[in-house]
């Protein structure tokens, strides 16, 4: 007992310590698994073998989505099994993507401008990959939902970095959701076409559509965030 509280004890003083204020100090977080995440990379930062770079780890996330392409894709030509294999991709992905700037950060050298350079290209090349993996796999008129899900993803990019400008606060997340949590349920739809094959085009559906009325009320809310900046510039004006 008295192992287990002190385990406890050591994991509450890693998500309370300096290595979480150093790692997550440039970007606030409000998705769903932002504790459970930050913890994961806070612990993850500390044993990245020095010899591995930020640069390294993005190639490596940008590797993983190679793989849920080549997941569609394979799936496509062979079994629909190989659909799996884009879990494992989704991992490689995540462990990349999270830990690329977290690393840099916690390393006390990071290129802010740089990585967000880098982070927002790779970002829109992994995307268009899936779109495009999935546009294979999928027949007829349904592919149609993997350009509408390209499409709607480079919304919420645009979205993201017109709040960056309005704001000047960087936001990944949409509300609850963020990147982790958006892997999680493609994976998960991923699973569920290969237990009830032809699902996947009815969730990628509903996906694109939920997609499509999140872009909608980001939009509207930095609309009005934006009027009101107008309106208090106008008013220092006069």
């Amino acid at each position: 007992m008295p192992e287990k509280k002190s385990h406890g004890n050591t994991l509450k003083s890693l998500f309370n310590g300096e290595v979480l204020k150093n790692v997550f100090a440039d970007r606030a977080r409000t998705n769903l698994l932002k504790k459970q995440e930050q913890m994961a990379i806070s612990w993850l930062v500390k044993r990245i073998p020095p010899f591995i770079t930020s640069n390294m780890l993005t190639g490596i996330g940008f590797f993983g989505n190679v793989i849920v392409a080549s997941s569609f894709i394979l799936a496509t030509f062979s079994s629909r099994l190989f659909l799996l294999l884009g879990l494992i991709g989704f991992l490689i992905s995540w462990f990349g993507d999270s830990l690329d700037g977290r690393l840099a950060y916690f390393r006390n050298i990071p290129r802010k401008n740089y990585g967000f350079t880098l982070d927002i290209t790779i970002d829109w090349m992994s995307i268009i990959l899936i779109g495009f993996g999935y546009m294979f796999y999928a027949e007829g008129a349904w592919t149609l939902l993997g350009y509408g899900f390209v499409v709607l993803y480079g919304w919420e990019m645009i979205i993201a970095l017109i709040r960056y400008k309005i704001t000047g606060k960087y936001s990944i997340d949409s509300g609850k959701l963020g990147p982790t949590e958006v892997r999680i349920i493609v994976g998960l739809i991923m699973i569920a076409e290969v237990l009830l094959p032809g699902s996947l085009n009815y969730s990628s559906c509903f996906a694109v559509v939920v997609l499509f009325l999140v872009n909608i009320i980001d939009t509207r809310h930095l609309l009005r965030v934006a009027d009101e900046i107008d309106k208090q510039e106008q008013q220092k004006k006069t």
